[in-house]
């Protein structure tokens, strides 16, 4: 072999394979299943042996509970029971403050955990999640239809918000039936870091009109219109509300501190906001609260979830809303909930499926808007409460939906006399838990990028609007993954002493740079967003060059596709590089990239003896030949 390359005038490529490029069918079909079925779930399913097992493993994929449900037993429902219960527990208060908050009525919010968790429990994937509603949700709803139109026409309001879960849950399931499940991926880790935090701010400040006891309140959501409405009504405040508001968050902060102290007390955490609504319900009663100017939650009556699916509207002056409030909720709650989901699942090494998570949260909000409930998802808190509970599958849910159906048959009347301050301070306690310090520290100190594009979402959420900060935050991401495919990294590189390794000689300093030699590496797709910079790059690292340069080596390997502008621009580069002397190789190409050259002829232009497999056997094959002219042109 080296007298071969010694007596050859051009370098001759070993293993790589030509073969005739791909079918376009075969390639098309190739990329849609790397696009939509990347973690391929039927290959279970096609190699089991016979008929009838491939019907029970097709059912166990898209109906989860036929998959945990026979090795079901006693003891683990000992565990879902004692955790079904202790969610329950916080269902309750959280139901009714984030009903208030989203301006519906009280009783929707305990309907919302009853039905929901039911189809959770039979389609979702993950044996942690406990489904509910969530704050963000609730205030983004109630921004996006306004407090006008609640103030003059209440029951249409309510019948919006009955539609907006609708078409959340027709989203939520195409998004899942068509495995598009990548667009909630643009709401990434640091928008959603932001967006909670900002989001909890001004939740935060608005139960001060609870705390305070206010009557007169701005309708906008911002910090500045926010904080201007409660001082400049300081003649509203009762000093009574705001001491009772002060005693139960003293309260639920000191209980939230004693489980971080001591885990295994999680219940105490658990238990606090519903003590704190039956002590204010018991102290609202026995001191005639509302003849003291302490506003209560007002009448629930008994009862189980009356259909609403005749009262969904589709009127076009409210079509817009609907859709916007439909849409925006329904991406946010995906991409919490599957976060969330996800995020407990690895605790307990286990799997979440995405795509049968948007399915199950779609048909949840599908038959939730049939039946009085609005958005649900999985919200962090319940979710974190299950989880410490011990539970150990979807059971849980089941138990929580009994529970609420024991509670709206015989218990909702005892939770009409909640203050609203109760209230206020379960939400507050609640937000404060929201805002990450130590995780957007954790940003700063590790990605700058990452922290602008938190604090965008943050601060755009506290001081404009909800959905303009998720915009902007969401802008900035869009705007960053551009930069990285417009402008994609290149590196020369250096051999390591002693080693057939090549290596970034920024990264290694002690890489040996060869004389008569660039070796390039590239790092993404080249095409026409980032060619002509591809271009640039590449006869600028010719120009530093201070000796004469004879031989121009690219490393493909990173490079996942190319278009035509692309392959122009290679072309392009190499007629520049002939009218200089240089000569360009090429180092394996992926089957793909490999495909387009010989399609396109490239490979015929700068010739097959000129591509080769690793960088070692390009350097062998051009040691040789460093004194020999440029082939020529064809």
């Amino acid at each position: 072999m080296e007298s071969e390359r010694t007596n050859s005038s051009t370098p001759k490529g070993r293993g790589v394979n030509f073969s005739s490029p791909r079918s376009f069918f075969l390639k098309f079909s190739c990329k849609c299943k790397e696009t939509f079925f990347p973690d391929d779930p039927f290959k279970p399913i096609s190699q089991e042996p016979n008929g009838l097992m491939k019907t029970k493993k097709t059912l166990q994929y898209f109906v989860p509970i036929f998959e945990w449900l026979p090795k079901y037993n006693l003891q683990k429902l000992r565990y879902d029971v004692l955790a079904g219960i202790t969610i329950t527990s916080l269902a309750v208060p959280q139901g009714i403050s984030y009903a208030n908050l989203a301006g519906i009525p009280p009783i929707i919010g305990l309907y919302s955990s009853f039905v929901p968790p039911f189809v959770y429990a039979v389609l979702g994937s993950s044996h942690t999640l406990a489904v509910g509603t969530v704050a963000a949700c609730s205030l983004l709803i109630a921004e996006t239809f306004g407090e006008e139109l609640l103030k003059t026409d209440p029951n249409l309001y309510l019948h919006l918000i009955f539609t907006s879960a609708f078409v959340t849950g027709v989203f939520q399931f195409a998004l899942g039936f068509f495995r598009l499940g990548m667009l909630v991926d643009f709401l990434s880790h640091s928008t959603i870091t932001g967006f909670m935090g900002g989001t909890a701010i001004i939740i935060l400040l608005q139960q001060l009109k609870g705390v305070f006891g206010i009557v007169h309140f701005t309708h906008k959501t911002d910090v500045v219109s926010v904080l201007h409405s409660v001082f400049s009504h300081r003649e509203e405040w009762k000093w009574q509300s705001a001491l009772a508001g002060v005693c139960f968050l003293i309260f639920l902060q000191s209980t939230r501190y004693i489980k971080k102290i001591k885990p295994k007390l999680f219940w105490v955490s658990a238990m606090g906001p519903m003590v704190v609504v039956l002590v204010g319900c018991l102290v609202a009663y026995l001191v005639k609260g509302t003849e003291h100017g302490i506003k209560t939650v007002g009448p629930l009556k008994k009862g189980l979830n009356p259909p609403s699916i005749q009262y969904l509207t589709f009127d076009a002056k409210y079509l817009p809303l609907v859709l916007k409030a439909g849409i925006v909720t329904g991406l946010i709650a995906l991409a919490e909930g599957i976060a969330i989901g996800r995020s407990f699942a690895v605790m307990k090494n286990e799997q979440t499926d995405g795509n049968k998570e948007m399915i199950a949260f779609g048909l949840m909000n599908i038959i939730g808007s049939f039946t009085s409930c609005y958005l649900t998802t999985g919200p962090f808190s319940k979710t974190a409460v299950n989880y410490n509970a011990g539970t150990k599958t979807p059971m849980s849910n089941i138990v929580m939906g009994f529970c609420m159906m024991l509670v709206l048959l015989f218990l909702a009347p005892v939770f009409s006399y909640t203050p609203l301050v109760a209230l206020a301070a379960i939400i507050m306690s609640a937000m404060l838990g929201l805002i990450d310090y130590e995780e957007m520290y954790h940003l700063f100190k590790v990605d700058k990028f990452d922290f602008l594009v938190c604090m965008s979402a943050f601060f755009g959420v506290s001081f404009i609007s909800m959905d303009y900060g998720l915009i902007i935050s969401v802008g900035f991401s869009v705007l960053r993954a551009l930069l990285y495919v417009a402008r994609p990294s290149t590196c020369k590189l250096g051999r390591i002493p002693n080693s057939v390794m090549f290596r970034d000689i920024e990264q290694y300093p002690g890489a040996e740079e060869m004389l008569g030699y660039v070796i390039l590496q590239m790092g993404s797709p080249i095409f026409f967003a980032n060619s002509t910079y591809v271009r640039e790059r590449i006869l600028r690292w010719i120009r530093d060059e201070p000796e004469g340069v004879e031989f121009l080596l690219l490393d493909l390997s990173g490079v996942s596709s190319v278009d035509m502008t692309g392959m122009e621009t290679l072309l392009e580069v190499r007629r520049i590089l002939v009218s200089k002397g240089i000569k360009m190789v090429i180092i394996n190409p992926r089957f793909e990239v490999l495909e387009k050259m010989m399609l396109s002829h490239f490979v015929e232009k700068i010739g097959k003896e000129y591509v080769f497999l690793s960088i070692d056997d390009a350097v062998q094959a051009c040691r040789f030949n460093l004194s020999t002219t440029a082939k020529p042109e064809p």
